[in-house]
């Protein structure tokens, strides 16, 4: 019973679903999870409960500004944060059972506890005082990553908050700050400027949203300003003290070296993540870590000792859930001596604000800086039917396509619903469409899809509606 095909070290997005592929290939397989419960970071304190503010805040804010002017009129509406934070804990509980019900079915041994490597093909698994010796041929890495601080600034999730604070919160800030403009700290700064804080985001970098095309990034730091966000952008965060009434934050203008300081009731610190892998036993077994401690792979995903392989936040690329999977499933397809194969230039990435933003390929800076001749085509929400109808006319489709062969290379967009848009992108990418594939497919109406259709056209310089 202790003897496996494939232990897999981790029970986020990418363990249990290599665990889940590999079972199903026929592998006898195990995965460990010292969390107590299944789904990493994603499900339990990141991706879903997230989502779940996120859609909660944007009903009540639309019910309490939106409705009224559009026909729709309630009185006394109140937020009860209580009912809110319970509803989001309920989606957890249900979907992290939902995972072990799929070991279950798919016949893969769930082991409760922290696993540490003791060799190549022995792993050891603590829970409480208890201590088991697992065998395994092959090992997966999927421990994910962990919240980083700025040098200096304590997380004590009670004023100064990491993500998983935030998703907790018992009461709405008067005044909160967000250190750094990237994906989550945006995501989570909606959630509380929707529900009645005066949110400031403090950014070192001169834009928001590093390494996403920049037209895109302006145009989502104009949107949020109209929603009253603040930003102070080039600002490098020197302390951030600790009060009896809340948190006090000293930073320096990165341009005119002025100084300031900002009292907020709570900071959410969101500077990044950082690969988890301590208390691993890595460098003793003799698996190699680069100088950002992210474990060395090669294409099949192997480390330096060839049977133990690793996935997830703990290698190279974006910290997404989604590419965890497809890692996790090229892992288990190539133990199984199939072809497991990720495609790294069409994973796509989504911020769930309000509007999304979604982005998948190319941004136009990369193909400047690696002068590659391109096309761009754009078209805006503004003249798309069912946007302008459903009153959600910000953002735009942004296509960017090869000048010789009319290969989509890139696609950007800011709008209603575009994370779901994204899909069709990166499908039309993976089977190397062209922006004429994409303008000649035919588009139901009135969809927002329909503007996907039109910026294809507009490559071209010939959309129909614009």
């Amino acid at each position: 019973m202790d003897n496996f095909d494939l232990i897999v070290i981790g029970g986020g997005p990418g363990g249990y679903v290599c665990a889940i592929r590999a079972a199903q290939l026929g592998l006898k397989t195990a995965c460990v999870e010292s969390r107590g419960a299944l789904g990493g970071t994603c499900l339990n304190v990141g991706c879903i409960p997230s989502k779940s503010l996120l859609n909660l805040s944007e009903n009540f804010h639309k019910a309490k500004k939106d409705f009224n002017q559009q026909g729709i009129e309630i009185d006394g509406i109140r937020l009860n944060i209580e009912k809110m934070m319970s509803n989001k804990n309920k989606s957890i509980q249900v979907l992290t059972k939902g995972v072990e019900f799929l070991f279950k079915k798919n016949k893969v041994s769930y082991i409760k506890g922290k696993g540490v490597l003791f060799s190549k093909n022995d792993v050891v698994v603590y829970h409480n005082d208890k201590k088991t010796n697992y065998k395994s041929k092959n090992i997966v890495i999927a421990t994910g990553s962990d919240v980083t601080s700025l040098p200096g600034i304590k997380i004590d999730e009670k004023n100064i908050i990491s993500s998983t604070g935030a998703l907790s919160l018992t009461k709405v800030p008067d005044k909160l700050a967000v250190i750094g403009g990237g994906y989550i700290g945006l995501e989570m700064g909606s959630v509380w400027s929707r529900l009645g804080s005066e949110v400031t985001v403090i950014e070192y970098l001169d834009y928001i949203t590093p390494g996403m095309d920049r037209e895109i990034s302006n145009e989502f730091k104009k949107i949020l300003i109209k929603q009253g966000i603040k930003f102070k952008l080039g600002s490098k965060v020197n302390s951030v003290k600790n009060k009896n009434t809340g948190v006090s934050i000293n930073y320096t203008d990165v341009k005119n070296s002025k100084n300031e300081t900002l009292d907020f009731d709570k900071v959410l610190v969101s500077v990044g993540r950082k690969p988890y892998t301590e208390g691993l036993n890595l460098t003793k077994v003799g698996v190699k870590k680069d100088i950002k401690g992210r474990i060395e792979v090669n294409e099949k995903l192997q480390t330096s000792i060839k049977n133990i392989y690793a996935i997830g936040d703990v290698i190279k690329g974006p910290m997404l859930a989604h590419k965890a999977e497809e890692e996790g499933i090229a892992v288990a397809e190539i133990l199984a001596g199939q072809a497991g194969h990720v495609n790294y230039n069409v994973i796509p990435g989504v911020i769930y604000t309000s509007p999304e933003v979604a982005t998948v390929g190319k941004t136009e800076e990369e193909l400047k800086n690696e002068n590659k001749s391109y096309k761009v085509g754009k078209f805006p929400f503004l003249a798309n039917s069912r946007a302008k109808v459903n009153n959600e006319t910000d953002g735009f489709v942004k296509i960017l396509a090869d000048s010789k062969t009319d290969k989509v290379l890139g696609v950007h967009i800011i709008g209603p619903h575009c994370g779901d848009m994204i899909a069709e992108m990166a499908l039309a990418m993976e089977f190397g469409a062209s922006a004429e594939d994409i303008a000649r497919t035919c588009h139901a109406h009135p969809t927002h899809t329909e503007a996907i259709k039109e910026a294809a056209l507009a490559v071209d310089k010939r959309p129909i509606h614009f």
